[in-house]
């Protein structure tokens, strides 16, 4: 068998990740198929550490929307995270996995809080962290904490799995026309706005060369592909 591309990997897994046919909150056989291919990905020696959001169960900007004040509405947002947090490690330990949940806004009885060096030493003893609440602050996505966390703990890359296989010149959902980039900069996705993580997440990994990885998380085996250095989705660079 070939060898990883990467030792340590940072997966961003969105709230709609575990919807599965779902078209609210979390469909629990989708989540533990997704655990099933993280912990195949683990077995090849890669330290794995997922920032998860809450989109399927609640957004802020939905909130916001609706007339809720912004910081209120992005906490509500973050606890959604924290949910999605505990049913990823329910499906994780029932597969065998050992893991650690690691929240940014303070719930001793559920997750550790985020101390770097410990987060690093739990890496290290092979268990998979799952990071929840972002960075715990209104204003900021998930998306920006997944970059600073993966800056953090020294992630070689960003593995962003979504339900599209790749970075588009526009969405491909409605326009049929839409190229598929294989590699695109950083300073090319800032310039087209192109929707691949915020414009905050895509400057902190320019500023520190940090690859991201966009993929179709919809074909089983991605995951362990994109680990693998196999030529799928895109790469931001």
């Amino acid at each position: 068998m070939s060898k990883p591309a990467y030792d340590r990997v940072l997966l961003k897994l969105s709230g709609e990740s575990l919807l599965g046919k779902l078209s609210y909150g979390i469909d629990f056989r989708t989540t533990q198929a997704i655990a099933q291919e993280i912990k195949e990905v683990q077995a090849l020696g890669v330290q794995i550490a997922i920032m998860i959001g809450g989109g399927n169960i609640f957004r802020g900007v939905r909130g916001t929307d609706e007339g809720v004040e912004r910081v209120s509405a992005d906490q509500m947002g973050l606890l959604a995270t924290v949910m999605n947090g505990i049913a990823l490690q329910d499906a994780l330990e029932k597969v065998g996995v050992m893991t650690r949940h690691v929240s940014a806004v303070e719930i001793k009885a559920i997750a550790e809080p985020f101390i770097r060096r410990r987060v690093i030493r739990h890496l290290e003893k092979n268990r998979v962290i799952i990071f929840s609440a972002g960075l715990g602050s209104p204003y900021f996505t998930t998306d920006t904490a997944a970059a600073l966390r993966a800056l953090e703990i020294k992630a070689e890359a960003i593995l962003k799995a979504t339900k599209v296989d790749g970075v588009y010149s526009a969405d491909p959902l409605k326009d049929a026309g839409a190229k598929r980039f294989h590699r695109i900069r950083y300073i090319e996705v800032l310039k087209r706005g192109l929707e691949v993580m915020d414009a905050t997440a895509i400057s902190l990994c320019k500023d520190n060369k940090l690859p991201i990885i966009v993929f179709s998380l919809k074909k089983r085996g991605n995951i362990q592909r994109a680990v693998m250095g196999e030529d799928i989705g895109t790469t931001v660079y």
